[in-house]
């Protein structure tokens, strides 16, 4: 018997390189060809390059962690050891290995005073399968879909349903956070309103008396909705940076505010920014157990599944608050002092009348910036008009990486910018400010 790799290195080779090269547009569907790449991604690959070429950048723009600042929980990095050894390496269960589950209910009803029943929970590889998946489920092609701006793939993921999106501008005044009076006058005909808090790209984070009233907003338009026989208006909830509150902020839900909204809320959550483990890929969904039976039929067929021995290890985590705890403490301390850093060295350079501004985080990885010396010039002689002309210069000239609003939808050339703490020291931070400022006022 020949060995297979004898075998199979012995075939010709066929050159299938200028094959591959097609680029006419009807070659794909209609809903591929026109799906923007992402802009965060498309940023992080030019300071990628950048870095591979020698130069040190302070890297503000991915919403991740550098495993070197921020490893994962020393727990969950030895129980997926222990789950591979023990020959956890199946298939799991296309809703999510029962324990897992099990798991997720009791950290809800112990962490967010919330008790659903087991049929509530579907486990996923990460946050975003049970994004696409809500969407998928409750969303048909021309439905009307509400979501805020700034906000985190929103636009995208309408284009991918075929869905109308409905975008509502948030100011700055309101911490770019949408409020009932923003948000009701589109409620008519929708399908779906997007929240997302501790929120992407801002760090700020939806106060509870807000977050009541969109919430009874949305019961009574389902009331009449009701009495005509009409669908309801669901609410995708994202909170997976909800563990990450800092300061005095609350976090809320909306069940806990308005109970009857458990009947429309899809909480969206997971454990990739709760405990840094982004490539760990362990998410989750809950809500209405309908919604959840359909969602968890879709997700099966793409088998969107986290892994399993992986799924395995966040049991262990999640029964054990202490360890919780433990990590929690460390980790948000390094978090918030780097957060608080980036703050107080803006607020100094507004202070000293460089075009700065930032708002305090309240949650999650990020911290909302101004940088707005609009018409002034760099030494080259070209003038700062737009966001995307303020990003290259304070890269080209700082070399600091950051985001424009404009990345999450935002319209405005306005000079607002996401700064993410994940991937960088606090000496980094602190070596990069006088840079930035030294930057800005060169600019004459």
């Amino acid at each position: 018997m020949i060995p297979l790799m004898s075998t199979l290195t012995q075939r010709p080779v066929v050159d299938c390189s200028s094959l591959a090269k097609q680029t006419s547009a009807n070659r794909v569907s209609k809903m591929a060809s026109g799906l923007v790449g992402s802009e965060i991604l498309k940023i992080a690959g030019d300071i990628r390059a950048l870095i591979r070429g020698g130069k040190k950048i302070c890297n503000l723009t991915v919403g991740d962690f550098d495993p070197k600042q921020f490893p994962i929980p020393g727990k969950l990095k030895s129980e997926i050891g222990k789950a591979l050894e023990k020959g956890e390496t199946n298939y799991p269960p296309s809703d999510g290995v029962m324990e897992l589950r099990q798991a997720v209910q009791r950290y809800y009803e112990r962490e967010l005073g919330l008790k659903y029943p087991i049929e509530s929970f579907l486990i996923c590889g990460g946050a975003r399968p049970a994004i696409y998946g809500t969407y998928r489920t409750l969303v048909d092609p021309g439905d009307k879909v509400i979501y805020p701006l700034p906000s985190w793939n929103n636009n995208h993921y309408v284009h991918q349903m075929g869905a109308v999106g409905v975008k509502v501008p948030c100011t700055p005044e309101n911490k770019f956070l949408p409020t009932l009076t923003d948000l009701q006058p589109a409620f008519a005909g929708a399908r779906l309103l997007c929240l997302n808090s501790p929120l992407n790209p801002t760090g700020t984070a939806i106060e509870p008396a807000a977050l009541r009233a969109i919430c009874e907003g949305i019961v009574a338009e389902n009331r009449r909705r009701e009495e005509k026989g009409e669908r309801p208006l669901f609410l995708m909830y994202d909170h997976v940076y909800w563990p990450l509150c800092v300061g005095e902020t609350k976090h809320v839900t909306p069940p806990e505010l308005v109970p009857e909204m458990a009947r429309f809320t899809v909480f969206v959550d997971g454990i990739s920014k709760a405990f840094a483990a982004t490539g760990v890929r362990v998410g989750w969904a809950v809500g209405p157990v309908d919604v959840i039976e359909r969602m968890s039929a879709i997700l099966g067929h793409v088998g969107a599944w986290a892994p399993r021995a992986e799924q395995v290890a966040t049991v262990a985590l999640l029964d054990d608050p202490a360890a919780c705890a433990e990590f929690a403490k460390t980790f948000m301390a390094g978090v918030t002092r780097r957060l608080d850093a980036l703050h107080a060295g803006f607020q100094k350079m507004k202070s000293r009348g460089i075009p700065v501004d930032s708002i305090p985080s309240m949650g999650g990885i990020y911290l909302t910036v101004r940088i707005h010396p609009f018409g002034k010039k760099a030494a080259s002689g070209s003038a700062l008009k737009t966001n995307e002309d303020i990003r290259r210069y304070v890269l080209d000239a700082a070399a600091i990486g950051i985001v424009a609003f404009q990345a999450f939808g935002a319209p405005d050339e306005s000079g607002w910018f996401r700064l993410s703490v994940g991937a960088v020291s606090e000496a980094d931070i602190a070596e990069s400010l006088p840079r930035l400022e030294a930057a800005l006022a060169a600019l004459s």
